[in-house]
């Protein structure tokens, strides 16, 4: 009696749960400096490294909230089973990168203080509302069935 099959597909789904939470941050990290830029280009942002006001940061975190939508969307599609799981643990991610971002940045005067903490407390509910999207589109009992 051999135990291939089932030695072989842990990795393997390893490796596809780490490709989806990858692909989905890949797309929010590259848009948000994609847009950015070209917002600082643009002059609707300041110059890197100068205080920006409420009103750019309003705009850079709708279009952050909506690419993390996106990118858990992106991550439930991808992921081999659990949508949401997938989704959530990427939100669990954003939630560290921030607050990490937050502590880097807090006492350097570049802007209000409740920008970084909007990314936080966002971090979550735009994960869940990735995979909600997705969950609500997909078909099938499989799919849906892993919602855990």
């Amino acid at each position: 009696m051999s135990s291939t099959p089932a030695t072989t597909a842990q990795p393997r789904r390893l490796g596809q749960s780490v490709w989806a939470l990858f692909a989905g941050f890949l797309f929010v990290v590259i848009l948000s400096l994609v847009t950015d830029a070209l917002f600082h280009k643009l002059g609707v942002f300041p110059r890197l490294g100068e205080y920006t006001p409420d009103k750019p940061l309003l705009l850079a975190t709708a279009y952050r909230v909506i690419f993390g939508i996106f990118g858990s969307y992106i991550t439930a599609r991808l992921a081999p089973h659990s949508p949401m799981r997938h989704a959530l643990i990427g939100g669990c991610i954003g939630i560290v990168l921030a607050a990490l971002g937050a502590a880097a940045t807090w006492n350097r005067n570049l802007g209000p203080h409740w920008y970084p903490v909007a990314l936080i407390v966002l971090a979550l509910p735009q994960s869940w509302l990735g995979a909600k999207l997705f969950l609500s589109g997909a078909t099938g009992a499989s799919v849906k069935g892993n919602v855990n």
